[in-house]
């Protein structure tokens, strides 16, 4: 089986079928895959840790019987512990960390059936949208190596948009999934928040900003895996609203005439890009051809006072995950350990005060009540993912003279995802728009809590007048 078979191509859905009729195996699966990676990874620098040995094991093992019995998957290097392979989030201060035991979300994907054969490249402790850590160098936009893959689950889309695997994990702090499947032409879907537990190591991260879930080609691959890995874990700190029923069952569902509210104007004065724009309009008429009722509207917030929460509390969650690191490490933090802006960061999150944070958290918390307010009326608000296309490789480079230029040009490059992580709000970023240069340039659809359904109705409605699974990159083959 090569590169060039159409089953590299097949969503995770589809190669699950093939198992399941005998028609392939799991180890043939899991070659192809490894082979793909071996060819097609040098350019594009997706995965930085191979697991070709235990995903060969596993293949040959008594594999679970789930929804992707037998589909080669692949982690992101960050947050999801599998135990016994080293975990870098992406820094040079963790380059030979190996954590001991699974997460609960790698035990899920496991039971889901899945077959890990390598971790995916993130920037240092996710903390940037672009995927270029000094530890492992960037990743490469698959549509034109010279560009960004956004982040921080870069890698992970990557590896999806060039055809490694049919999805791969992602999390989502301030945009890491939305902004990497825009970047790269994927379906990028952030869950409610407490949708997906984060044991057994924490409860929620930086109050709730952090979920997880994965990049994917398909839109019933999204809502599969989503029912697979949901779920309350015992000692979580609370859980997202109960489902009406399986994900997987609102796939080609009608989602009725929908109220879509929908701006192109970020919540701080920050310029959007004529091609952001674009895409929007045009989903804006598409969701209109469909039969949706379109107005233009936003919610009324101060976005330069949610931009300074919203640094209050990631600055000081960088400083709480260095010092817990540096804690299960028994390694002391030293500035040459660490990028540039990495430090700035953390020196900054050692400097606020407790009743900051707090402060911070509760600004959060009347964002959520204003959000909850305006999608009273309105079921959707459709916004860019991104405020522009993906920009060249380097643009997001700090030096230790200007620690501060990457993180200050991330407010200017996705100033609309991390809303949601601010309300907890499930959002997804489309793969609907490709400019004249051959980018992808995502739009993002934000749900009320609690209510992924609607979502992934409409995004199953939008994938079947616009498909996209056709559009790959021109170096496919």
């Amino acid at each position: 089986m090569s590169f060039r078979d159409e089953t590299a191509w097949l969503d995770a859905t589809a190669l699950a079928d093939l198992v399941r009729r005998k028609e392939v195996t799991p180890n043939e699966l899991v070659e192809a895959a490894i082979e793909r990676i071996e060819r097609i990874n040098p350019e594009i620098n997706a995965v930085v840790t191979p697991m070709y040995d235990l995903a060969r094991a596993a293949a040959r093992s008594p594999i679970p019987d789930g929804p992707f019995t037998g589909v080669p998957f692949l982690l992101k290097d960050l947050l999801a512990a599998f135990g016994g392979v080293r975990m870098t989030s992406g820094s040079s201060f963790l380059s030979d960390f190996v954590p001991e035991e699974d997460s609960e979300l790698v035990k899920r994907f496991k039971q889901a059936g899945l077959i890990i054969v390598g971790k995916t490249n993130t920037p240092e402790f996710g903390i940037l949208p672009t995927t270029e850590p000094a530890l492992f160098g960037p990743s490469r936009n698959p549509w034109d190596i010279t560009r960004t893959t956004g982040g921080s689950s870069g890698g992970s889309a990557a590896a999806v948009a060039a055809g490694l695997v049919p999805m791969a994990h992602a999390n989502d702090g301030g945009g890491s999934i939305r902004i990497p499947a825009s970047a790269c032409g994927l379906f990028g879907f952030k869950p409610t928040r407490a949708r997906i537990s984060l044991a057994p190591d924490f409860g929620d991260m930086y109050s709730g900003l952090v979920c997880e879930h994965a990049v994917t080609r398909s839109v019933r691959d999204s809502a599969a895996l989503l029912d697979a890995v949901s779920g309350f874990k015992d000692g979580d700190p609370y859980c997202a609203p109960p489902r009406n029923r399986p994900f997987s069952r609102e796939i080609g569902v009608d989602p009725g005439k929908l109220r879509i509210a929908f701006t192109t104007k970020a919540l701080a004065d920050v310029p959007v890009h004529e091609d952001c724009i674009a895409a929007v309009k045009d989903a804006a008429s598409l969701c209109e051809q469909l039969g949706h009722s379109v107005v233009e509207s936003s919610p009324k917030i101060d976005g330069d006072k949610l931009a300074d929460a919203f640094a209050i509390m990631w600055s000081a969650g960088c400083a709480w995950t260095i010092d817990g690191l540096a804690h299960t490490s028994g390694r002391e933090p030293t500035e040459e350990r660490f990028e540039p802006g990495t430090w700035f960061l953390y020196q900054k999150g050692r400097e606020r005060k407790a009743s900051r944070y707090l402060a911070a958290v509760q600004h959060m918390q009347r964002v959520s009540r204003t959000i909850a307010e305006f999608l009273s009326g309105a079921d959707l608000l459709l916004t860019p993912t991104l405020a522009q296309p993906p920009l060249p490789i380097g643009s997001f480079d700090s030096t230790k003279e200007n620690p501060v230029r990457g993180l200050k040009l991330s407010g200017n490059f996705s100033p609309f995802t991390a809303l949601c992580n601010a309300t907890g709000q499930p959002a997804m970023s489309v793969p609907l728009f490709w400019n004249e240069e051959g980018l992808p340039i995502g739009t993002q659809f934000i749900g009320r809590f609690g209510d992924e359904a609607t979502l992934f109705r409409l995004a199953s409605q939008l994938e079947g007048a616009r498909p996209w699974s056709n559009r790959r990159p021109a170096n496919d083959a």
